[in-house]
Parts: C-alpha cells; sequence; structure tokens
C-alpha cells in the first residue's frame, strides 16, 4: 500500500524508494504503459458528533466565567444531549437523501459513546427510509478518538487561566497547531493518527463511499491533511459545528473537496 501523502497526491510511491529522482516523480505503471489507479474512496464524508452534554455544560461555563463543570465521567462516556439526537436523526435524514452512488454503505467511528450513538441513530434512520441495510455494520477506530487534553481536560477556559497560568501563556505562545498539554496531545499528534487510519480507509475503502463520524479536532486534522492546509488556513477555519456534514470526492487521483462544514440539513424539520 502507499504511503498516505503518496497516495493522496495520486502517486503510488513507497518512502523506502524516494532517494531517486525518478522514483519521486514518476507512479508505477500498469502493464499497458499507463499510471496505475489510485486507491481511494469514492466518496469521503465526515461528520462531527452531535451535541453532548458536555458541549451543554462548557458553554454554560464559559458564559457564566466558571471554573469547573458538573461531569464526572470519562470523556469517553459522555453521551449526547436530546439536541444531540436530534441533530444525528437529520444526520441520518441527509444521508438518505444522497444521490445513490455517494450514498455511505461502509461506517467508520469512534469508540467514543456520543460519536457511537451518533453513527447508529443515523443509521438506524437512514436505514428506516430504505437508504441503506439495517445490518451495515459501524466500524469503531479509536484513532478517530478525540484529542486527549492531559491536565487540562473537563477545564473551562477560566480555570485553566486560574489553575495553569503558565501552560496557558504557553498555549498562546506555541500556538493550538502545536501546543501540547501535559499528559495529552497537540493537534498535530492527532494529524498523525488521522493520516494513519487514512491510509486505511484509502486501501479498504478503496472505489466506494464511506463516512467517518469523529470529533471536532479529528475532522480538522482530517482537512489539514487531505487540503494539505497551512497553519494560517487551518485555524483560520474555526470549530467544526455538531453533525456537520464535510465531503470529498475522488477526481483526478486525489480527494478534493466538495463542501465543508455543512449545517443546512440540520435546519430543516419534519
Amino acid at each position: 500500500m502507499a504511503e498516505l501523502g503518496s497516495t493522496l497526491n495520486g502517486q503510488h510511491q513507497s518512502t523506502q524508494h524516494q532517494a531517486t529522482q525518478h522514483q519521486a516523480t514518476h507512479p508505477p505503471l500498469t502493464a499497458n504503459g499507463r499510471p496505475a489507479a489510485t486507491r481511494l474512496p469514492s466518496v469521503l464524508i465526515a461528520t462531527r458528533h452531535g451535541e453532548s452534554t458536555a458541549n451543554v455544560e462548557f458553554q454554560l461555563a464559559e458564559a457564566a466565567g466558571a471554573l469547573s463543570v458538573p461531569i464526572s465521567s470519562r470523556d469517553a462516556d459522555i453521551p449526547l444531549s436530546m439536541h444531540g439526537r436530534q441533530q444525528a436523526q437529520a444526520l441520518g435524514r441527509w444521508w438518505a437523501a444522497l444521490p445513490s452512488p455517494d450514498r455511505p454503505r461502509s461506517v467508520w467511528c469512534s469508540p467514543y459513546v456520543r460519536t457511537a450513538e451518533t453513527a447508529r441513530i443515523a443509521l438506524a434512520q437512514a436505514a428506516g427510509l430504505g437508504a441503506v441495510p439495517v445490518s451495515l455494520a459501524v466500524r469503531y477506530d479509536e484513532r478517530l478518538r478525540d484529542r486527549e487534553l492531559g491536565i487540562l481536560e473537563m477545564l473551562p477556559k477560566a480555570a485553566i487561566e486560574a489553575k495553569y497560568p503558565e501552560e496557558a501563556a504557553r498555549r498562546r505562545k506555541m500556538g493550538e497547531l502545536y501546543y501540547r498539554p501535559p499528559g495529552g496531545e497537540s493537534w498535530t499528534d492527532v494529524a498523525l493518527r488521522v493520516r494513519s487510519v487514512l491510509r486505511d480507509v484509502c486501501e479498504e475503502e478503496a472505489g466506494r463511499p464511506v463516512l467517518l463520524v469523529a470529533h471536532d479536532c479529528t475532522v480538522l486534522m482530517l482537512r489539514y491533511a487531505l487540503d494539505r492546509l497551512t497553519e494560517e488556513r487551518l485555524i483560520g477555519l474555526g470549530p467544526v459545528h455538531n453533525c456537520s456534514t464535510s465531503l470529498w470526492r475522488t477526481q483526478d487521483g486525489r480527494l478534493r473537496p466538495a463542501h465543508w462544514n455543512d449545517t443546512a440539513h440540520l435546519a430543516h424539520k419534519d
């Protein structure tokens, strides 16, 4: 299998063979002398989970300047809010309304409760509308999990400034892309595992539409990797919305963006 960077560039070249200029610039050829086909999904769709109970608590805490949130569970165990469940149903209706060639028949999902619930609800909605098989399996992959924040986990901004002022200052200096909290991950750490899972998605879902159900940071890093963004462009994107859809379509040997962070389907009600 090609390295991820080569795959997304439409070139099949192993990093073991980039020592010569010829190998670095020419993809392998088929028996008839044509460039070998790149293994990519026909369509790649990414979504962030629906609104979680933690999303609600953090919004309230930030508005009040609170130093804590009433959450005692692990980050991995945080469920959807009622509104988040409704968003997941809307995602399922959007899924069902896609043209048949674009409609995912494969789902890769973070194993966290809020993503698993999003995938399950959306799948049930799409299957109930006859768009996908009821038996469609969800593949859980820990590489799609949320960013780990270490000592800053479950702390509102005001609490970070109050309890860890040196870390808050270091975060501002380093920038979000490179800042790694003690015991946690930087965005670039998340990017490494996102690139890893993309290699497997490209290999195993070649020629098929696929849906990834993940988190704010993992979807951002997906965009960062696929669209080769600079740090400035990445930071300028802002947050990924709950149950938004971002779609890439294979064209000319690359996954090319069709739309990003779209939430129009969440505005429609039955």
